[in-house]
């Protein structure tokens, strides 16, 4: 006889309590020290490499640094695809893995990216800084203070933001903290080209004297019978107005510096990204957790460093709140715990209306039961309280009573028939122990397309399948070890036992006799049905994540890709002025030259560029964003005709940006812009699109000078000497540091204003001979204006460009691109050879993320099948398992229908899911049928009585998980999953109920004797 944990249960009765209590015990401890976060931590698997070549045109960037780089990183493992932007002198290359890639592969792809590009950095051109590497994108910054001054310097408001900052890095759980909007301070030292020649002076000589005085060397070291003495030669600048006080001497005479030039701190020129606080100026603080961290416990600790950090500033300097994770995390905790308690309290309102009172009580003390459980194996997991597995935890929490409701059932049937507590207490065990284990290893097959799609989109959800798998193990534990010990004490012998059945029982009986009366017509009514959803689904909108129901709204400006950062603010301060007084507006802060920093993972972080401006508005509740957002596309399309600008809630799942996104690509940069105007016309000629733009198209004006070498080699002038004049007069050159607290602060020489910022007054700048002479750079050079690309996007090494463009309102990018893709193919054909239109955005990411799920199908139904075998140990009654999975189908498409929800990546894993919630049903309910006719019946009564006595706990575990989704069933992420779920569960269980038995009864006549080999 096989091994009754049951009965061993009852035996060691003190054993078993104690476990009990040790579980009860654990899952209190866990609870209290599970890390609490907004989203599932998933790796960014993309790094950035950049290489700087200063005063390189875009073309020899392209040829020799980024061309040179893109040939070394295409070697790298596990690589998806390289992209790339250039700009003159700047290359920035994306390496981006595929998604297959695990979490622990990732780091020693980074070193061996690392290690491969230093091996070929001798074949970059001279000159040539870098490559740097950023392989940190996945840093997610919670909390962000921004600090305004009134009164104060820029500076004196870094050195209070920058002690602010090391008082917070010894919080407890941080892990970084970022500035945002410093600007470094700098030493301009300005002067006359012309009146530098006039007196004689060499600017190489200026430099010379400056770095020699500033210089930083060991002087010597004395060494005397008591001590070492350090010799310390003093010169070295400490401030301003030791660098105006340095002498020269020219032509037998000293000169101060300051008599021949001016010089004065101020701040980078141009500056550095900016950032705004409600419209202010000001020095943002971004605080990071580390990984496993309890973001709620860090906002608690956040906040009473800062009271006593605020208490400690000068009236003027002011903190504010930017963006707190910490009160985002607490109320989306607060929420699913609220719909985890009503999802409880509606499973145990139907056990104890459904069982009784005792019955019911006895389902309901498994539920903390399993849920410590849950929760210790989470900590020990290293599983984090957030969305994916609080959600989780509520669909897992009906899959959980299951297979309690079941041993109370076969409980109270014993009971019922006059046995002792003890032996019926284990009669669970021994009939039903290994089929439901068998069902629960085939539901958790269901969710494991979830646990292993090799994608970011399955990252992200990989937590639904591990708590799911999790619940489902430790509630059948519970069911047979712990509830055999409940039950002695609260199950007592049902009164009404053998009495009639209630009108729900015999409504069913009369439906199943009339099902069972013509089997093959219940058969051909249910294919017509499942055919008909079949047909029905292309009905269904489809979607890849919605948005998030967060407050905040993104408002991306991009002006033209040659405008400078002083364009970009004053777009900015324009926003800034429209936001003011909005009564919908709770806070804003906005970005100036970069994107907002990650403030929550699935952000579509933007990289640094001074044509490109971000806002982050936080509207004081859904409602609100809803009309914010109507206004600011109102105002952004009048008043902002000049800038490409994208109003959009914040996203969920991988990040994606423009949901309409096509690619050209091609070998050449001119048809590859001709390609993209025609695609352009197509997509924005589609009345569901809006704002169709590009990632770079426009060319930008370059001033080229055109020396006229022979006449510049008479004057004993290079293009060297000429680029360093240039470069020093209109641009400035730092030549030393000026050490000031912790900064280092540079020294830079360049022209007066009036001499720098005209073409007029370029063409009559004197350019310093080696004889003391000027000359006016017009007399061997000439001026003109030329047209070239201000950068160029490349994708695996070819030219790119991007046709991306938003959706109306309420529309789904799916729907939009199946509507284009009809133009988008015909357009296609038109094309030369080498050139193709891909699709990108969303439709892209989606059809990758839901084929790394299909691509895990297979191994779900193996594992099923193999679950089935094992447990039926016939084709023929595995196949009839089998059939009645597919048929979930039918109620998920009227689902999702009437609700009008979309069929989403959430949704189809609901669907998958589904499935092994259905073959778990038809597996007890076979087994039961087998069961009846091993004792001797004909086929039908078998059936009959088999489906009779399942009934009850097969509509009561459905109905307890349909119930028990209805608080997560309003949300905007869970929801779409939580109708096909209810939907396809009802449907299906009314069809495990009618048209399993009616198939088998068609089909037993066939299998008889198959069943009485087996039986003898």
């Amino acid at each position: 006889m096989r091994f009754n944990l049951s009965e061993w249960a009852v035996r060691e009765r003190s054993l078993v309590l104690f476990f009990m209590l040790a579980v009860v015990v654990a899952g209190l401890f866990a609870y209290t020290r599970l890390g609490r976060a907004e989203d599932p931590s998933f790796i960014i698997k993309t790094m950035v490499v950049q290489a700087a070549w200063p005063g390189a045109s875009i073309e020899d960037t392209l040829q020799q640094v980024t061309e040179r780089l893109e040939r070394t990183l295409q070697e790298t493992p596990h690589l998806d695809f390289i992209r790339s932007y250039t700009r003159p002198g700047v290359t920035t290359i994306f390496v981006a893995l595929k998604g297959s890639t695990t979490a622990q592969e990732v780091p020693d792809v980074w070193y061996q990216v690392r290690k491969s590009i230093g091996d070929m950095a001798h074949t970059l051109p001279r000159g040539v800084v870098g490559p740097g590497f950023n392989d940190e994108f996945g840093d997610t910054f919670g909390l962000i203070y921004g600090f305004t001054a009134d009164g104060f310097t820029h500076r004196e408001l870094r050195d209070y933001v920058e002690q602010a900052r090391s008082t917070l890095l010894r919080v407890p759980d941080v892990a970084k903290i970022e500035l945002l909007g410093e600007q470094d301070e700098q030493i301009f030292v300005e002067f006359s080209v012309r009146e530098l020649a006039t007196l004689g002076i060499n600017r190489s000589a200026l430099v010379a004297a400056l770095r020699a005085q500033n210089v930083v060397q060991p002087s010597g070291t004395i060494q005397t019978g008591d001590e070492a003495l350090v010799i310390d030669v003093s010169g070295a600048f400490g401030s301003e107005q030791d660098v105006a006080n340095i002498n020269f001497a020219v032509d037998g005479r000293m000169l101060r510096l300051a008599d021949i030039a001016t010089v004065r701190r101020g701040y980078v020129d141009p500056p550095r990204p900016l950032f705004r606080t409600d419209g202010e100026p000001a020095i943002g603080l971004a605080i990071s957790m580390r990984e496993g961290g309890d973001i709620l416990q860090l906002g608690r600790n956040i906040d009473t460093a800062m009271a006593k950090i605020s208490a400690e500033l000068p009236i003027g300097i002011e903190p504010h709140l930017v963006a707190d994770q910490a009160v985002t995390v607490a109320g989306a905790i607060s929420e699913f715990m609220e719909s985890l308690w009503q999802a409880i309290l509606i499973i145990l309102v139907v056990s104890f209306i459904a069982l009784g009172v005792r019955a019911g009580l006895m389902v309901a003390l498994t539920i903390p039961l399993t849920l410590a459980g849950v929760f210790a194996v989470m900590w020990l997991l290293g599983i984090d309280m957030q969305r994916i597995s609080l959600g989780a935890l509520i669909i897992a929490l009906a899959l959980m009573v299951d297979d309690a409701m079941t041993t109370t059932d076969a409980t109270l049937g014993r009971l019922a028939a006059g046995e002792t507590k003890e032996v019926a207490a284990v009669y669970a065990f021994k009939t039903y122990a290994f089929a439901m284990l068998a069902g629960t290893l085939v539901t958790i097959a269901g969710f494991v397309p979830v646990g292993f799609a090799a994608s970011s989109a399955g990252e992200y959800t990989f937590s639904l399948f591990a708590v799911v798998t999790v619940a489902l193990l430790v509630s059948w534990l519970v069911a047979v070890l712990f509830a055999p010990l409940i039950g002695l004490v609260i199950l007592k012998a049902p009164k009404n036992a053998g009495g009639e059945p209630g009108r729900v029982m015999r409504l069913y009986r009369a439906l199943l006799s009339a099902a069972l009366g013509a089997p093959w017509v219940t058969v051909a009514v249910t294919l017509a049905l499942f055919v008909a959803a079949v047909l029905a689904l292309p009905l269904i909108p489809r979607q890849f994540f919605p948005s998030s129901d967060r407050p905040e709204l993104l408002v991306d400006l991009q002006l033209p890709q040659n405008a400078s950062i002083f364009a970009t603010e004053r777009a900015m301060e324009r926003l800034d002025d429209a936001l003011r007084g909005d009564p919908d507006v709770e806070r804003w802060s906005g970005y100036v030259g970069r994107g907002a920093i990650r403030f929550y993972l699935p952000l579509n972080a933007q990289l640094p560029n001074a044509f490109f401006g971000q806002a982050v508005v936080v509207a004081k509740d859904v409602p609100a964003r809803e009309r914010l957002e109507a206004k600011l596309d109102t105002l952004l399309a009048n008043d902002f005709p000049n800038v490409v600008s994208r109003v959009s809630p914040l996203e969920l799942g991988p990040p994606v940006g423009w949901p309409i996104q096509y690619r050209v690509v091609g070998p050449e940069l001119g048809p590859v812009r001709d390609i993209a105007f025609r695609l352009a016309e197509v997509i924005a000629a589609d009345p569901l699109t809006r704002t169709v733009n590009y990632d770079w198209i426009e060319p930008a004006r370059e001033i080229r000078i055109r020396v006229d070498q022979d006449q510049a080699r008479l004057l004993g002038l290079s293009t060297e000497a000429i680029g360093s004049v240039l470069n020093t007069v209109v641009t400035g050159a730092p030549v030393t540091q000026l050490r000031d607290d912790i900064y280092l602060i540079d020294v830079v020489l360049r022209a007066t204003d009036e001499q720098r910022v005209s073409l007029d007054t370029l063409r009559t700048l004197e350019v310093p001979l080696p004889g003391g002479r000027t000359v006016p750079l017009s007399q061997f050079a000439t001026f003109d204006y030329e047209q070239t690309y201000p950068l160029v996007w490349r994708r695996d090494r070819l030219p790119a460009l991007t046709v991306q463009s938003d959706i109306a309102p309420g529309e789904l990018p799916e729907t939009v691109v199946a509507q284009l893709a009809p133009k988008i193919e015909e357009l296609a054909q038109t094309l030369p050879a080498g050139y193709r239109i891909e699709t990108g955005g969303t439709v892209e990411e989606s059809a990758n993320s839901l084929a790394s799920v299909m691509a895990v199908v297979p191994v779900m139904i193996l594992i099923m099948l193999t679950v089935l075998m094992f447990q039926l140990r016939r084709f023929s009654l595995a196949a009839l398992v089998i059939s009645v999975a597919p048929l979930g189908l039918i109620g998920v498409v009227i689902a999702l229908l009437v609700s009008g929800r979309p069929l989403g990546f959430v949704a189809i894993l609901g669907v998958l899911a589904l499935i092994g919630m259905i073959i778990k049903n038809a597996v007890i309910l076979i087994g039961q049928i087998e069961s009846e006719r091993a004792g001797g019946k004909d086929a039908r009564q078998a059936v009959t009585d088999a489906a009779c006595a399942r009934f009850t706990p097969i509509v009561l575990t459905a109905l307890s998980t349909v119930l028990g989704m209805i608080p997560i069933a309003p949300t905007v992420f869970w929801g779409p999953m939580a109708f096909a779920i209810m939907g396809g569960l009802l449907i299906a269980t009314l069809l495990t109920l009618v048209f399993l038995p009616a198939l088998y009864l068609a089909t037993a006549g066939r299998q008889r004797g198959l069943f009485r080999e087996a039986n003898q």
